[in-house]
């Protein structure tokens, strides 16, 4: 029963994100409300799917699968102007390249440019870039950017984080691993309280529905369409090998270039099943990683379990709707800790293993700049740049990963 709850645990952390992409692709494409339920429904099967996949076959690491924020541009490119079913296709496609690039080990190559100085900025990156997400959250920014629930808004995320912080430093036994459960859970009561929660998607989703294949109808596998998804790809393996190296870190695991192509491989398969079911692509969340910082719970069966439980929701819809109806303040509480433990496990990683001499002073220093710089450049500025070039400026990642990359191996 534990591991379940610790398995629920890591549901609600990833929640947030999960629930977001969905929403935001359908929205910006313009479908229905039953639509967006669909989507969401085959997103959560797609996780629980590439979950369970990853645990088993790729890395083995104790690491979520989730929808990316770096595939949206992309999807909302290609859904309003081709159509879903060349999403579909060009998810599948991509997928397909994204797991040959594993199986053939071209990925765990570079692992040698990941020297301890990059790794460990690659980690605090991908924390600390992630910290305008969570105070955004916490403002309700994203629902309500006109302002008018400002401050009932920071109360719940000020008393979902405190809950989260003293459950996971002061409290005692099995429920010291549970500070997401707590904070969500007096959270939500506060949120319900001060009538921020929202039930109009329960009402429109129903009991019990099974996912379907192909929901958008046959694949158009239209080369645009796949040229722009894999511009999406390229950032997605950049992210994912650094939270390879953050769970390995955080968790104290082995990592090889065994365990990286493994892991690169399956996350590849996994969106080839996602374009399958319709659904948005996949790779590896740091939020879950944040939770394994917090808990220091990193077993793999606990991750598992939650897998299980994302396609239990999947089939029972109203679950789903339940969740989703958790206000953004809440999450906002939630992962202002679990963020800043990633980032904190960079920080500590360079200052354990590397020598803070100039050269590596400079690496850093320029690094987390531009990796924290690049992702506020706006939208309407980035349209002039090329779509490969714009799709990693948006990610502070990636281009903090890039620069340590270039400037540690051009330092000698």
């Amino acid at each position: 029963m534990k591991r379940i709850v610790l398995g629920f645990q890591h549901v609600l952390a990833m929640f947030g994100a999960t629930i977001t992409v969905p929403l935001v692709v359908g929205s910006a494409i313009g479908l229905p409300l039953s639509d967006i339920a669909l989507l969401m429904q085959s997103v959560l099967l797609a996780m629980g799917i590439a979950t369970l996949l990853q645990t088993f076959i790729g890395s083995k690491f104790p690491i979520v699968q989730g929808s990316s924020f770096a595939f949206i541009p992309a999807l909302i490119s290609i859904g309003s102007g081709i159509g879903l079913a060349a999403v579909e296709g060009a998810l599948i496609v991509g997928g397909i390249l994204e797991g040959l690039t594993g199986a053939l080990g071209l990925i765990g190559r570079l692992r040698k440019l990941f020297s301890p100085l990059v790794t460990g900025i690659t980690i605090m990156l991908v924390g600390f870039s992630l910290a305008h997400v969570a105070v955004k959250y916490s403002f309700n920014f994203f629902v309500d950017s006109a302002g008018t629930t400002i401050w009932p808004s920071a109360l719940v995320a000020l008393v979902t984080f405190i809950t989260t912080i003293l459950v996971a430093l002061y409290a005692k036994g099995t429920f010291k691993t549970m500070p997401v459960i707590a904070g969500a859970l007096v959270g939500y009561i506060l949120s319900m309280i001060l009538k921020l929660t929202d039930f109009s998607l329960v009402g429109e989703l129903s009991f019990f529905s099974l996912p379907k294949l192909l929901p958008w109808g046959t694949p158009v596998f239209d080369i645009s369409a796949i040229i722009i998804m894999l511009f999406a790809f390229m950032v997605s393996i950049i992210e994912s090998v650094g939270d390879y190296h953050a769970i390995s870190a955080i968790a104290e695991l082995p990592i090889d270039n065994k365990k990286i192509n493994r892991g690169i491989g399956s996350e590849g398969l996994s969106c080839s099943i996602a374009g399958l079911f319709g659904a948005c692509g996949t790779t590896s969340y740091s939020e879950n990683i944040g939770l394994i910082a917090l808990t220091r719970v990193s077993n793999v069966q606990v991750v598992q379990i939650g897998a299980g439980i994302l396609i239990l929701f999947s089939m029972i819809p109203k679950f789903s709707g339940i969740l989703a109806s958790i206000p953004a303040p809440v999450l906002g509480g939630l992962t202002i800790a679990l963020y800043g433990m990633i980032g904190v496990t960079g920080l500590k990683l360079i200052k354990d293993k590397v020598e803070l001499n100039d050269r590596n002073t400079l690496i850093l220093a320029s690094s987390l700049v531009l990796g924290l710089g690049a992702p506020q450049l706006p939208p309407e500025f980035l349209a002039h740049f090329p779509t490969i070039l714009a799709s990693i400026l948006e990610s502070g990642m990636a281009v903090g990963a890039i620069s340590a990359v270039i400037m540690d191996q051009l330092l000698k």
